[in-house]
């Protein structure tokens, strides 16, 4: 297990290494975040660079190749599904930049790139011996076989759980540190199948889920090491390249452990952030009133005039809380 440790430490310093050079460069090339308008208490950060979550993808890339060791099917899927949405994310904000303005990709675009990845990367845990159409089912500790439903349901986990990590990406440290702690908290769950799988004798598999804890702690260490510029006030942005890269890989480890409904525990405050999405929308629409503020839910907060700092620690603190009773009923 030494060198789960090693992995994370080792990303951690690569991100370290590269970050200085790499916000240096792109405040050369003016890769700026452009400040909606109507976000009137975030005008300060006009300017500040984006495109930040290149630092951990590559931090946690090289990482898992320096570290992977035996079978690692599960881990190079995992990497690879981050990295295409990273892409994606990377698109949406080279636009933005090229353009001088807020919106990138087009919603339809953006929906459309990010359903093919869910269709393949749910189609690959259907279709993987190590996966299947069976999932685990908290507070019940049991396994149900759902057949073919498992293909919609995954689509539909993969998509809510980007686009709502997405959201959560608002303030400075916010998404990062509350992924961070969602890791963590997987990492456990990982570490708990790894050590029964090894107690049965399954080598093959847990060899899986060795290369797993890897991946996990190689996107960790990246996080700890782009925190550390991104925290408030923030040097660098991780923009759409990152935060759908961390959506991504948020919804594919739950889903190769066969614990998707995880999510709701440990990503409990992307959850949140969803769901106040969906009630300002269509409150609205029906009544022409807002429930919030200011949607997602951290501006709500934000408008109630708590600090960015504040409301990235309730947001982590939170998360561990429910983190700990998902691992409790799992």
């Amino acid at each position: 297990m030494s060198n789960v440790a090693i992995s994370f430490i080792t990303a951690f310093f690569i991100a370290m290494i590269i970050a200085v050079p790499y916000i240096a460069l792109m405040k050369k090339i003016k890769a700026k975040q452009t400040i909606l308008s109507y976000v009137e208490q975030h005008k300060q950060k006009e300017g500040i660079p984006t495109m930040g979550g290149v630092i951990f993808l590559f931090s946690c890339a090289v990482t898992c190749l320096i570290f992977w060791k035996g079978k690692n099917e599960l881990a190079i899927v995992a990497l690879v599904a981050t990295l295409v949405y990273g892409g994606i994310g990377a698109l949406d904000d080279g636009i933005k930049i090229i353009m001088k303005r807020n919106l990138g990709l087009r919603a339809y675009q953006k929906i459309i790139s990010q359903s093919l990845i869910a269709v393949l990367a749910t189609l690959y845990c259907y279709k993987s011996g190590y996966v299947g159409s069976e999932i685990f089912i908290p507070v019940f500790k049991t396994y149900v076989n759902i057949s073919w439903w498992y293909i919609p349901l995954g689509f539909i986990i993969f998509i809510a759980t980007t686009n709502c990590v997405n959201l959560t990406d608002g303030l400075d440290g916010l998404a990062g540190s509350t992924v961070s702690v969602y890791l963590i908290c997987i990492g456990i769950l990982i570490y708990i199948l790894f050590d029964e799988k090894n107690n049965l004798g399954q080598t093959f598999y847990s060899e899986e889920l060795f290369n797993l804890m890897v991946f996990t702690a190689s996107l960790l260490g990246g996080l700890a090491g782009f925190l550390w510029h991104n925290s408030y006030r923030a040097k660098i942005f991780m923009g759409d390249t990152g935060s759908l890269a961390l959506g991504g890989a948020c919804a594919i480890l739950p889903m190769m452990i066969k614990n998707p409904f995880i999510i709701l525990f440990v990503g409990i405050m992307f959850v949140m952030s969803g769901i106040s999405v969906i009630i300002q929308v269509i409150v609205f629409k029906l009544k022409k009133k807002r429930v919030f503020l200011m949607a997602p839910l951290h501006h709500h907060l934000e408008m109630k005039n708590y600090g960015e700092s504040k409301i990235v620690a309730f947001y982590s603190i939170i998360t561990a809380v429910a983190g700990v009773v998902g691992i409790i009923v799992s």
